[in-house]
């Protein structure tokens, strides 16, 4: 397992790499949380593990659950949670993006996910080769 100071400073790598631009207007920034999180509803074992938020008033957030990468990688080598968190800070900054553009392209790609999931628990259908594990929608 890696410890959350670790999984921070590789976040703070991670972002410091990142061209400025993709940051602007996200006023909130990039916050690490030690906890879980989960939506009411979603398949069972289905963590968030990073989520873009936009708070009327105080503008626009990322933020990242150390606490759902325990729970969904604490079997894994530290390359695959450095894996996961690269894509997973990626995946949050583009809905930043497309939230600027007014579109939610990556939303509904999420939703369709979380779908395939549900029909996966309820034995409708078997995972693709290539499609996310509960860990990620």
């Amino acid at each position: 397992m890696v410890d959350f100071e670790t999984f921070c400073a590789w976040a703070d790598e991670i972002v410091d790499q990142l061209p400025e631009r993709l940051l602007e207007e996200l006023s909130g920034g990039i916050q690490i949380e030690r906890k879980s999180r989960r939506q009411p509803g979603d398949p069972p074992g289905v963590y968030l593990l990073g989520e873009y938020v936009v708070e009327p008033g105080l503008g626009s957030f990322i933020f990242i659950y150390y606490g759902s990468f325990r729970r969904t990688l604490d079997r894994e080598p530290p390359e695959v949670w450095r894996r996961e968190l690269v894509t997973t800070i990626l995946h949050e900054l583009e809905h930043h993006i497309e939230a600027l553009g007014g579109v939610d392209w990556l939303g509904a790609e999420d939703r369709r996910e979380l779908e395939r999931l549900w029909r996966e628990v309820r034995g409708e259908g078997e995972a693709q080769a290539g499609d996310a594990g509960p860990g990620r929608p």
